[in-house]
């Protein structure tokens, strides 16, 4: 499953590598991307490559430094907010546009993705938590008729994928979140707008109040170990 079906050209393939990389840990922040020895790790030349680190520095997972190349971004608190605050304002406002025209095709596209997530969750399977939490919120704003907001938010969500995979890292946030989402969607499904679009908001707030205080506890370790 995916946000969307379209056949990917081989920047996007290797955009998608990269991120994966990058969101997995394998770069870490700090790390520098380059070029030359992308194109060979992938088997392909500097332009797709050249072209995915722009794309990737757009979504906030590396900087192009002068006289250093690409770089893996940093977690920020800055961003956080900003991101978050975003979503907050514009995805209760694309689920009161959806939610009404849901249909029982849309609810049953729902509690598979939420299926599919708890099992994902149940084997740990970490490189899958941003991608679902994505789809599964997308899937509630499908009926929208609001296709900017929307197109925001996708791309707000794909910032937010680094940091899912974070926040999410904790049982116990796993949990909340599976239990978040269940009730969002029987909110709608019981046609409750109102309620399930401040319950989407209070969501959204959580998770970034659960990242603020990962990263907090970051960065005392890290001044803990100077």
């Amino acid at each position: 499953m995916s946000i969307s079906d379209k056949p990917k050209t081989l920047s996007g393939a290797i955009i998608d590598e990269i991120r994966q990389a990058i969101l997995s840990g394998y770069y870490p922040a700090g790390s520098q991307l380059r070029q030359d020895a992308l194109a060979e790790t992938h088997g392909v030349s500097r332009i797709p490559v050249r072209e995915a680190l722009f794309q990737l520095e757009a979504e906030g997972l590396v900087r192009i430094v002068p006289q250093k190349g690409a770089v893996v971004s940093d977690l920020s608190v800055a961003e956080i907010n900003d991101v978050f605050e975003l979503r907050a304002m514009l995805e209760p406002r694309l689920l009161l546009s959806s939610a009404p025209q849901l249909d029982a095709q849309d609810f049953k596209q729902l509690d598979n993705i939420q299926e599919v997530f708890l099992e994902a969750t149940s084997h740990g399977r970490v490189e899958l938590y941003g991608q679902l939490n994505a789809q599964l919120h997308m899937a509630l704003y499908q009926r929208s008729n609001l296709p900017k907001s929307r197109q925001i938010v996708i791309s707000l969500l794909q910032t937010s994928e680094r940091y899912t995979r974070l926040q999410l890292s904790s049982p116990e946030a796993m949990n909340r979140a599976m239990r978040e989402h269940r009730d969002m969607i029987n909110l709608c499904r019981t046609r409750e707008f109102d309620k399930a679009a401040f319950f989407l908001r209070g969501h959204i707030e959580t998770v970034r109040e659960d990242l603020l205080t990962v990263i907090e506890s970051h960065e005392a370790a890290k001044v803990s170990k100077r």
